[in-house]
């Protein structure tokens, strides 16, 4: 089962792509771009349609999504942690 998508490889963060994920669960991505999988353990509940974070990332840190520079981490995140507004942000203001 597929629990979450990522585009391009170099992604840090991916959408979950199913309800229910709860921390300690085993989540089963899939690498669009490239046709292959990867895994990581939920280190939170994380809602569908909202992102989990696929390495550690330390504050300052750019965020990408879509293999595109969605912002910057505000506080660390570890991987398998919900990443959001709480988190990240535009580097816009």
């Amino acid at each position: 089962m597929i629990h979450f998508v990522l585009h391009d490889a170099r992604d840090t963060v991916a959408v979950v792509v199913v309800e229910g994920v709860k921390a300690g669960m085993p989540l089963q991505g899939w690498i669009m771009d490239e046709d292959k999988s990867m895994t990581v353990t939920a280190r939170q509940d994380i809602p569908i349609g909202h992102k989990v974070a696929l390495c550690d990332m330390a504050a300052g840190d750019t965020v990408l999504k879509y293999g595109i520079d969605i912002g910057k981490v505000v506080a660390p995140i570890q991987a398998g942690e919900h990443a959001h507004v709480h988190n990240i942000k535009t580097k816009r203001w």
